[in-house]
């Protein structure tokens, strides 16, 4: 058996993919902490004070039992006033919260659409979901309408799902959210919404880029906590009848441990925190202008987002310039198969607002240079 593993290993080392655990050093260019709030003295404080008044740092046991806590509860009334929900439900996790909502709300006899660069934690639902399922084109709105006409033209009465983010983790790029929800309306159909790179980044006050449609009765938005807010977990945002049904269906809330009643303390101050945040918003836009300028002289696309991949195509060739560049002190990581398709391995250089002018023009010119000493 373990010959079975140890050859699986050596497998992916020849083809450049193989992993290993690192530090956290150089200047920060790879995290998703784009408000700078993670190490900020404001959460440090919210979580000191929560200390002080007994927050408990475990929950004990799941929510249905004596896991749910007072916080939990302050928290998702919190999120749904702030974010324009109906209602919201705590996960633990990002990764969790979108798989247990992928592998529930679909029933048998349903249909799920899904963007075919859609996060991991999609595809991971589907392997729990009972409705049939299929890919589209990333952002293909036509075919997304070619779907749901087919669909309909047979199941006039059953229900259909789209999952979507609206900030592709990996290519940077916005979702055509509009068109989309405009089709969702048209066919009676449920869009599901991964708000996890928007959230506190995009839209008024950080509300994500789905603020408009938060509350309808057919969207449901997932906010990860672990993000720009800094802290962890997630929240759903739905409308209560679905938060009922969530909490009475879906395993992966029921039977797990509830999430830290001190972490939910800590999403509180930092929805807080997001609210007023729009000085770290314009400074985060002054850095992807920034880097953009140096992207656009290398003859590179710029997503015009805080996530600014650089496809290289090979996997050893991404790795190499990932390494370059930590020796110039600049943390980058090298992203590869099959996190991202075939022959597009790639640096996925992302930005905050508390990185220097400095330094991103530091990084622009190593970039500029790695990649000519690389180049084939």
């Amino acid at each position: 058996m373990q010959s079975r593993y140890e050859q699986a290993l050596e497998a992916l080392n020849r083809r450049g993919r193989l992993r290993a655990l690192g530090g956290r050093s150089g200047l920060d260019f790879t995290s998703n902490d784009y408000l700078g709030f993670a190490e900020s003295p404001e959460l440090k404080e919210a979580v000191a004070d929560a200390l002080a008044r007994d927050v408990p740092v475990g929950a004990g046991g799941s929510r249905l039992l004596r896991g749910n806590h007072a916080e939990h509860e302050m928290l998702e009334e919190e999120a749904a006033r702030f974010f324009g929900g109906e209602s919201a439900l705590f996960f633990g996790a990002g990764f969790a919260a979108n798989a247990a909502l992928i592998s529930t709300l679909p029933q048998r006899g349903d249909l799920l659409l899904y963007d075919a660069l859609a996060h991991a934690s999609t595809r991971e639902g589907l392997h729990g979901t009972r409705a049939a399922y299929r890919e589209f084109a990333h952002n293909d709105v036509d075919q997304v309408e070619s779907e749901l006409r087919a669909f309909r033209a047979v199941q006039a009465h059953a229900r259909c799902f789209i999952a979507i983010e609206s900030l592709y983790s990996m290519d940077g790029d916005l979702a055509p959210l509009a068109d989309i929800a405009s089709l969702a309306a048209r066919y009676d159909a449920v869009l599901l919404i991964d708000e996890a790179h928007a959230t506190g980044v995009q839209g008024p006050q950080g509300r994500g880029l789905a603020a408009d449609l938060e509350g309808a009765p057919n969207v449901v938005t997932l906010h990860t906590c672990g993000k720009a807010l800094g802290a962890s977990g997630a929240l759903l945002l739905m409308p209560e009848l679905l938060r009922r049904y969530m909490i009475n269906r879906c395993k992966p809330f029921i039977y797990a441990t509830a999430p830290s009643p001190l972490v939910a303390a800590a999403v509180r101050a930092a929805l807080r925190m997001c609210a007023r945040a729009d000085d770290r918003r314009t400074a985060l836009r002054a850095r992807i202008a920034q880097l953009g300028g140096h992207i656009t002289l290398l003859g590179l696309p710029t997503s015009g987002t805080q996530i600014q991949p650089v496809i290289l195509g090979g996997d050893r060739r991404a790795s190499a310039v990932a390494k370059a560049l930590a020796a110039e002190g600049f943390d980058i990581r090298a992203i590869r198969p099959p996190t991202v398709p075939e022959g597009t391995a790639r640096l996925r250089i992302t930005l905050s607002s508390q990185l220097a002018q400095e330094s991103v023009d530091a990084l622009g010119a190593s970039l500029g240079r790695h990649l000519q000493d690389t180049a084939a």
